[in-house]
């Protein structure tokens, strides 16, 4: 079973990587950022805003019960019509997350959870996972976006990402594990 130190370890990379990327696409032109790259959310933007939506749904609406309380409004892309707006809405859901992560526990962490679109049974556990692949997952059409634009995109490497974090030391790894063998 995971702990809910893992969940705050893999929330910690999750919001790290996804901040990346927002700050990355801010420094876009406006008209880049909207362009239709042929990934599944089309833009950049709205790729962005469609993880956001992913993590608020579930962690927040669903996880609360709290469905009905959604206003449909906020759900359309036009809501956030430039970056500004998409990085104030993840300042928001990242507060909301980190609500939920301050008060996680292992019983919390069993809580069976419904999305009414997803059949079958699973666990406030389970839908971290959802969330976190989910993320990853339009992550790397933007990263294939991002190279078609002849552009590095953002790092997301987990070890990098924990050593800059500081928490690659906790788990064991700390100083000198990222060198490379020396060649003879």
């Amino acid at each position: 079973m995971v702990a809910p130190d893992d969940i705050r370890e893999l929330f910690a990379y999750n919001r790290a990587v996804l901040g990346r990327y927002v700050a990355a696409v801010s420094r876009l032109s406006p008209r880049a950022a909207t362009r239709d790259r042929g990934i599944g959310h089309l833009s950049f933007q709205h790729t962005l805003i469609h993880i956001l939506h992913v993590h608020e749904i579930w962690l927040y609406y669903i996880e609360r019960g709290r469905l009905d309380d959604i206003v449909d409004s906020e759900w359309a892309y036009d809501h956030y019509p430039t970056m500004k707006e998409v990085t104030a809405y993840a300042k928001k859901v990242w507060t909301e997350i980190d609500d939920l992560l301050m008060h996680l526990t292992p019983a919390r962490l069993r809580q069976p959870m419904k999305a009414p679109w997803m059949p079958g049974r699973y666990t406030l556990a389970d839908v971290f996972f959802q969330t976190s692949f989910e993320q990853a997952h339009h992550l790397g059409e933007m990263i294939g976006a991002f190279w078609r634009m002849n552009r590095a995109p953002p790092e997301m490497t987990w070890i990098d990402t924990h050593r800059k974090l500081g928490t690659l030391q906790r788990r064991g790894g700390g100083r000198g594990t990222s060198r490379r063998p020396k060649r003879n």
